[in-house]
């Protein structure tokens, strides 16, 4: 089996991964990353088709809170536009109540979208790196601390590092990777315990030739307690000259088909639209819970958001060769693209103030 050997080995191609690649790039120190997908890029997801819109499948929405995501797409020259709420929202209250159209109050914190799609930041981060510090289509099956390095099998090769970053959800990371010596109980414990953001999670969207919902006594922002779909919102592009419907679907029909999801999709927005529903011309989704290299199954009961944002997610093991990073363990804003980049702010000034 083949051997290499990097100062720095990173599992996991999304934000985390790739913004702390981006961060060290003028280290001299060696920097791989690792991908077990086919693509890069993690929970971003956007989806690409002929006369439609960038559809997100995945992270979507930043605030002007959200500062250090800000400042990185800033230093990338990223521009970002605010989302399309309009004045009136479409309202389910119950099943045995028609739909209602309600007015919304002023919007004081307004959320935005990244300019031409999300995956913008990820392509923007992989043009930074060379090719040889890339690899996709490569799972990492176990670590091991070997004193001086950590060795790294994959299912193509070893790899031995100086230090190891893990980005991918803590939750996966104890559920998918052997790692010897084991952690201690706590930290263990910790991670087996933590929610995956978004992993139960369906999104849906729907392009469309005009943008029928912003008629008289219609709104694209839906809320709906009766459902399958809780929320939805207009998803037209920065120029608004291609337009889409995306939302939530909830997460409890994970396992019924596309064409179910589909028809089910189609027949609540009937009730608002009449057939103007039916005229689509593309439908994507994506089953977050279905995505092996995202979400595993928890053993036991771990509620919304648990453990996210944890201290001890910031400490390090192994005498410092193994550093738990990823959108769960960032100290604010854990799980949003935001906890994503803080990560890997704290991690690049850990790796530059011990100097590996």
């Amino acid at each position: 089996m083949d051997q290499v050997q990097t100062d720095l080995l990173i599992i996991g191609g999304g934000l985390t991964g790739l913004t702390l690649a981006y961060l060290l790039r003028t280290e001299k120190i060696s920097v791989r990353i690792i991908e077990a997908r086919d693509r890069w890029g993690g929970r971003i997801l956007t989806q690409r088709n002929e006369g439609a819109p960038p559809q997100e499948m995945g992270a979507t929405w930043l605030g002007k809170k959200h500062t250090a995501l800000n400042t990185l797409l800033q230093e990338l020259e990223i521009d970002i536009f605010e989302q399309s709420l309009s004045n009136t929202a479409i309202y389910e209250a119950i099943s045995t109540s028609a739909p209602q159209l309600v007015k919304l109050p002023p919007n004081e914190d307004p959320s935005f979208r990244i300019s031409h799609g999300s995956d913008t930041i990820i392509n923007a981060l992989k043009n930074h790196l060379s090719e040889d510090q890339l690899s996709f289509n490569e799972r990492v099956l176990s670590i091991s601390d070997e004193g001086d390095k950590i060795k790294i099998k994959t299912d193509r090769r070893i790899i031995n590092a100086g230090t190891v970053v893990s980005t991918l959800p803590p939750y996966l990371f104890a559920n998918t990777i052997g790692v010897e010596p084991a952690l201690p109980d706590a930290i263990n414990s910790l991670l087996s315990n933590t929610h995956t953001w978004m992993g139960e999670s369906i999104k849906v969207s729907l392009s469309y030739n005009s943008p029928f919902w912003r008629s008289e006594g219609l709104s694209g922002t839906i809320f709906s307690n009766v459902g399958p779909i809780p929320e939805m919102y207009d998803h037209s592009n920065i120029k608004d000259n291609l337009y889409a419907l995306k939302g939530f679907f909830n997460g409890a029909y994970f396992s019924v088909s596309k064409e179910e999801r589909l028809e089910l999709v189609l027949k609540q927005l009937r009730k608002y639209f009449g057939d103007r529903a039916d005229e689509y011309i593309h439908y994507e989704e994506q089953a977050w819970r279905n995505e092996p290299y995202t979400y595993a199954p928890y053993t036991s009961h771990v509620l919304p958001h648990q453990n996210n944002g944890h201290a001890s997610f910031r400490k390090t093991y192994w005498d410092g060769k193994l550093i738990l990073g990823g959108a769960e363990t960032a100290d604010q804003f854990p799980g949003y693209m935001e906890g994503a980049v803080r990560s890997a702010n704290y991690i690049a000034r850990l790796l530059e103030t011990d100097k590996l």
